[in-house]
This record gives C-alpha cells, sequence and structure tokens, in this order.
C-alpha cells in the first residue's frame, strides 16, 4: 500500500476505529495499531481499505476480549477499572458526555456497534452489512432503534418530531 495513502487512512479513522474496538477490548489502541500494520503488508491492497480496516479491528478486538476472559477467570480476579485522567467538563450545549456514554454502552451490542460504525466510523449501511453479516435494511433498523433508545435515555426529542 502507498505510504500516503496509509498516512490519510490512519490520520482519517484512527480514532474512529479505536472508538470501534473499544466495544470489545480493554486495549483498542493496540488492536487499532495492529490492523494497521496488516494493512501495510499486504502484497495486494483490499478493493475497500476502511472496510477492510473495521473487519480487521472488529475480528482482532473479539479475539482480545475473549483472551482477556479466559485470563480473568484464570487468574481469579477482575480487572480494575482505570480512574478518570481529566475532570469533565460541562458541555454548553447541555449534552453530559458521561451520561451519553453511559448511555450508548446500555444499548444491545449490535445496536451500538452499528452506531459507532456509522456516526464515527463514516461506512454506510452496506458497509456495515457486510461487516456484521446483516443485511443493510437490518442494519438501518438496529441504528433508528438504537438512536430512538439513545434519545428516550437521555431524554432528548427526536428532531424530526417523530417518536418511532
Amino acid at each position: 500500500m502507498d505510504p500516503d495513502h496509509l498516512g490519510y487512512l490512519l490520520d482519517r479513522y484512527l480514532s474512529a476505529l479505536v472508538l470501534y474496538a473499544r466495544q470489545w477490548c480493554r486495549a483498542p489502541e493496540d488492536v487499532v495499531q495492529e490492523a494497521f500494520i496488516k494493512l501495510a503488508r499486504q502484497k495486494e491492497p483490499p478493493i475497500h481499505p476502511v472496510a477492510w480496516l473495521y473487519r480487521a479491528v472488529r475480528n482482532r478486538a473479539i479475539s482480545e476480549s475473549r483472551a482477556e476472559r479466559r485470563r480473568q477467570t484464570h487468574e481469579g480476579k477482575v480487572a480494575a477499572r482505570a480512574a478518570l485522567w481529566f475532570t469533565p467538563v460541562e458541555d454548553p450545549a447541555g449534552l453530559d458526555a458521561q451520561a451519553a456514554s453511559n448511555a450508548l454502552v446500555d444499548l444491545p451490542l449490535d445496536q451500538r456497534e452499528i452506531i459507532v460504525a456509522h456516526v464515527w466510523g463514516g461506512l454506510t449501511f452496506e458497509q456495515i452489512a457486510d461487516l456484521t453479516g446483516g443485511s443493510a435494511a437490518t442494519c438501518w433498523r438496529r441504528y433508528s432503534a438504537g438512536l430512538a433508545a439513545l434519545r428516550h435515555k437521555m431524554g432528548a426529542p427526536c428532531p424530526t418530531g417523530k417518536t418511532s
């Protein structure tokens, strides 16, 4: 793969891929780094490198999650939660970032995965369907249901005025 194109992909999609991987594992930066290394080592670049990166990150993050659960079970202890490294600042628009993060975490995994991939990753519903093994219509329905659930949890009205 051309180094300039790889640099562009890194600049454009790094944050979204880390957020996407964070759904499954505690070391999303490592998972994303490994995916970019695998992409750079490809003899033939994939046709859709962004979708390829999402699939590689998803597969590796799920594997890391499984390995972590096995380690925790084997060692018999629960990992300690990391403390906040910053003090949250109140959003002048009225959105509580912590409440939004909590609401997103509370969504079913299939809805959360689709929302993160679409909103922060910029993937189309067709690309997400290919990634998750579903249909584009199913992805759209889960996306819509997830947004409705987030609005309900956050007490935010639907901008279109529709309730469903």
